[in-house]
Parts: structure tokens; C-alpha cells; sequence
């Protein structure tokens, strides 16, 4: 037995039920060229399933909208093809005793035009801004807006068709359903702006549409952030009833669970408590939670200054997971580099054999593992 046991419980999160509680994090990997995940992409999953990982979330897949994808050779998550090779991952990672759910995502306004699919098509966000004050983009209309939550819907249909166990909306990071959240990038003057709980609007749109096409037990997962790739010291909240007041709408309109996303899972949310993100989400919402960041590495994964020149971590201590974990601060687990370095991570650490484990190195992105 492992000094880590209290990650290996199985975890009954509602109609999601789990061998253990660790997670794969949704890392963007660039490799399905042509948006289409292919059999290395297969692959890739294949190991972590094989190496452990109860809940695998994929990384970030473009809905079908003209302006949701901003990166070279992202998967797409609509077309025959592209459902095609997500079938394989799915097959694949159930063979290997592991579950999946894709992470379903619109880049907004951090769209880079001249990217396939969508070509010149400029960046689409709530009041065209990628950043606070900065008009780069195009404003969305309500049609633009319809088109969207419809898009999303029919990605989550199409999920559960080819047998994924859950999905996860990418509500977090500075991307589009958090664009809207944001005030600094949202200036609209209609319904979807203003305070907190208008600029919800178009997250709880999506969410009621994804919950109407998958029925009421198919597991969805809002992920969700404070910080934002534009601005690290971003807050949508700064006190726990202003989180809760944001949080209760989307979990009443059909969020099963939230993944909590902070750059270091051990740092406090607010002052006067030692509960992170996922902790005080659990607590007000009473859903299950993800907590996330710098799992099992020394370093966060891109530099202060704000440079995209992921860094490089050693592997670290688990005690203080292990500890939050025990107490049910959170349910699961969500990993990233460290699956990167080593697809195995989650046998190894439930072997105890954590001084085996890889370091990571910012090479490894370039190749999937």
C-alpha cells in the first residue's frame, strides 16, 4: 500500500463513478493535423489509461464554429473524420480500464486568424477584446452568440453518441466563455453585460443547451478559473459569498461538477482559510470538485514574467496532496506535466515508487509520449 492511498479510493461523483481520484489534466498538444487525432493520438491516451489515470480529460477540442480554434493541428470535435478518430480514443482508453471526457472549447478572442479551420476569420469575443481596453477582434451578435451555444450543444450530443463518459466546457484561462465572464473583456451594454450575473448569461446559455441535448444524468464539467492567461492577477471573485454567487447559477443550470483550475492547487483562495479553489467551490456548491496546478512538480508551468517558454520541473513532494485529499477537500485530481514526463505516474505513485519518477523537461511537448 502507498502513503497515497487516499487518491486511489474509487470516487462516485454522481452518474460518473471512478477507479481512483487522479485525473488527466487537458493539456493542448497540436498534433492532429488536418483536426483530425490520429492513431499516435490514440496512443497517447491509450498509456495514461494504461498507466492508471481514472478520468482522463482531453485536451481542448474546437467546436464547430468558424472562429473557435486560434492553434495549429487542434482536434476538431465535429465532422465524420474527426468523430472517427475520437471513437478510437474512446475504445481505446476503455480497453485500458480508464475513462474519457473531451474538453470542449472556443478560443474567443485569443483566435489567431490565418489558422485552419477558419482561415482569415478574426477572433470573435463579447466586446472583440482579447485583452482589457484592446480591440482586436469582432464583437459577437446575438446571432454569433446563438451559433455558439448551439455549437457547443451539438459537441456534447455527438460526445455522448460515440461514448464518452462525460464532457467538460473550458469556461476558464481568458478564453471565450471567460472573456464574457470577465469585466475587463466585457463591455457589453445588453443582456450579457454588466454585473457578474449578466455577464454569466452566455455560460449559463451554454450550459442549459448542453444539458437539454445529453438528457439529465450525462455527466458535464464546468472548468473554470480566476487567473487568466492575459492576466495572471485576475479575480472574478474576492470573497467567498461573491464566488458562491457566481457559482450556484451555473451549478442550477447543470454543472455536475467544477474543475477549479489555480496554478498551485496548495495556495489559499481567500484569507482566514488554508481551502484552495476546489475546496471552497465544494463547499458553497456542494458538487463534487477538481483541483489542479503544479501536481507533483517544483515549478509552475510558464514563468512569471509571462513568457510562453513552459518551464521545466522536477518532481515534488505529494504530502500536502495527499493530506487535502484525506480531508475531501477536493474529489479528484487533475495532472499534467507530470503525465507528460511519465504515463505511468499514477501506477507509480500508487506503487510508492515516486523516486522512479521522471523530471520534466519543456522538450517533451514537442513530441506526444
Amino acid at each position: 500500500m502507498s502513503h497515497a492511498d487516499a487518491l486511489f479510493r474509487p470516487a462516485n461523483l454522481g452518474h460518473l463513478t471512478l477507479k481512483n481520484r487522479i485525473a488527466m489534466a487537458p493539456m493542448t498538444r497540436t498534433f492532429s493535423p488536418g483536426n483530425v487525432p490520429n492513431d499516435l493520438v490514440v496512443d497517447y491516451y491509450r498509456r495514461r489509461a494504461e498507466g492508471g489515470v481514472g478520468l482522463i480529460i482531453t485536451e481542448g477540442t474546437i467546436i464547430n464554429h468558424s472562429a473557435a480554434n486560434g492553434y495549429p493541428n487542434v482536434p476538431a470535435f465535429y465532422g465524420e473524420q474527426a468523430l472517427a478518430g475520437w471513437k478510437k480514443v474512446v475504445d481505446a482508453v476503455h480497453a485500458a480500464g480508464g475513462k474519457i471526457a473531451p474538453q470542449l472549447w472556443h478560443v474567443g478572442a485569443i483566435r489567431r486568424p490565418g489558422i485552419n479551420p477558419g482561415g482569415d476569420t478574426p477572433g470573435h469575443s463579447p466586446s472583440g477584446m482579447a485583452k482589457p481596453g484592446k480591440v482586436t477582434g469582432h464583437a459577437m451578435t446575438q446571432q454569433d452568440i446563438d451559433d455558439v451555444v448551439a455549437a457547443f450543444a451539438q459537441a456534447a450530443a455527438d460526445a455522448k453518441e460515440i461514448g464518452f463518459d462525460a464532457i467538460e466546457l473550458h469556461g476558464a484561462h481568458g478564453y471565450l466563455i471567460d472573456q464574457f465572464f470577465w469585466d475587463g473583456t466585457n463591455q457589453r451594454d445588453d443582456a450579457y453585460g454588466g454585473d457578474l450575473a449578466a455577464r454569466s448569461r452566455f455560460a449559463l446559455e451554454i450550459i442549459r443547451a448542453v444539458r437539454s441535448a445529453v438528457g439529465p444524468d450525462y455527466p458535464i464539467i464546468f472548468r473554470y478559473s480566476q487567473w487568466k492567461q492575459q492576466d495572471y492577477g485576475a479575480r472574478l471573485c474576492e470573497t467567498p459569498d461573491a464566488l458562491q454567487a457566481f457559482l450556484t447559477p451555473l451549478a442550477d443550470a447543470g454543472v455536475d461538477i467544477f474543475h477549479c483550475s489555480t496554478r498551485r492547487f496548495w495556495e489559499p483562495e481567500f484569507e482566514g482559510s488554508d481551502l484552495n479553489l476546489a475546496g471552497w467551490t465544494r463547499k458553497l456548491t456542494g458538487k463534487p470538485t477538481i483541483t489542479v496546478g503544479s501536481v507533483g512538480l517544483n515549478a509552475d508551468f510558464l514563468p512569471e514574467d509571462g513568457t510562453a517558454d513552459f518551464n521545466a520541473a522536477e518532481p515534488a513532494s505529494i504530502d500536502n496532496l495527499v493530506e487535502r485529499a484525506e480531508r475531501d477537500e477536493f474529489d479528484l485530481v487533475a495532472v499534467g506535466r507530470a503525465l507528460i514526463a511519465n504515463p505511468d505516474w499514477a501506477n507509480q505513485v500508487a506503487a510508492g515508487k515516486l523516486a522512479d519518477l521522471a523530471a520534466y523537461e519543456k522538450d517533451m511537448l514537442k513530441e506526444l509520449r
